[in-house]
């Protein structure tokens, strides 16, 4: 196996793939790049480590024994897990790649893969989840978030988001009051130019409005055939 060394913060990877090539490709892939890398092949065993143990990012497969891998980010995110997760599949139907972001995945990986794109990948996502911008505090309105802290409230009320809700949140508050594509919105946050992705982007927004706008003065606007734009009033 070979693969190419990219410049990356070590890192706690929890690996999960019944298949054990497959599971011995990508954790020794990673361990290459320096990570810390814990192996296990069933969704009932990711849901225990993920529990006891503070991971950076979960390579999670879909197809797995007793549940499977979007049930296992579904309960994650609904006990406040919010570690990067990136799927793998052996389906590259629009379907099932849209279930995975919209159970809490951050990217989605098809099999068979490269060790290079996988690596590329993790790299990428932990990139995203580390990243701060300098401003540490953005205000619309009676909306605010703080980089730093990883934190949001609507009228001093603390609103819980996923990181990839975040990563949009903030690039609608770094560009606030000028328009942003779907296109531009893809490229910014997923850091991949996903053709045919345009259901990912509404999928989010659409959270963001339901955890911001719903019941208060909307601030997130859709420009019909543009794209989103977000202002007070």
């Amino acid at each position: 196996m070979t693969a190419t060394t990219y410049t990356n913060i070590a890192s706690r990877i929890l690996v999960v793939d019944d298949e054990p090539a497959i599971n011995d490709i990508a954790s020794t892939a990673l361990r290459y790049q320096g990570h810390s890398v814990t192996q296990t092949g069933d969704g009932t065993s990711c849901l225990s480590l993920a529990q006891s143990s503070a991971f950076d990012l979960i390579v999670l497969d879909v197809m797995l024994p007793n549940l499977d891998g979007y049930e296992v980010c579904r309960r994650l995110r609904e006990s406040g897990n919010f570690c990067p997760v990136l799927f793998l599949t052996a389906s590259d139907a629009p379907e099932d790649r849209i279930k995975g972001f919209v159970t809490g995945g951050d990217d989605y990986l098809t099999k068979p893969f490269s060790v290079d794109e996988l690596t590329l990948r993790v790299a990428a996502i932990l990139r995203r989840s580390r990243t701060r911008d300098t401003d540490d505090q953005f205000h619309i309105g009676d909306l605010s978030l703080e980089t730093k802290a990883q934190e949001v409230r609507r009228g001093g009320k603390l609103v819980k988001l996923s990181p990839t809700e975040f990563k949009l949140l903030h690039y609608l508050m770094v560009n606030a009051g000028t328009v942003v594509s779907k296109t531009q919105i893809l490229v910014n946050v997923w850091d991949y130019d996903y053709a045919g992705s345009d259901n990912v982007v509404e999928t989010y927004i659409g959270y963001l409005r339901r955890k911001i706008d719903d019941g208060q003065v909307p601030l997130i606007h859709t420009r019909r055939g543009a794209g989103y734009l977000l202002r007070a009033g």
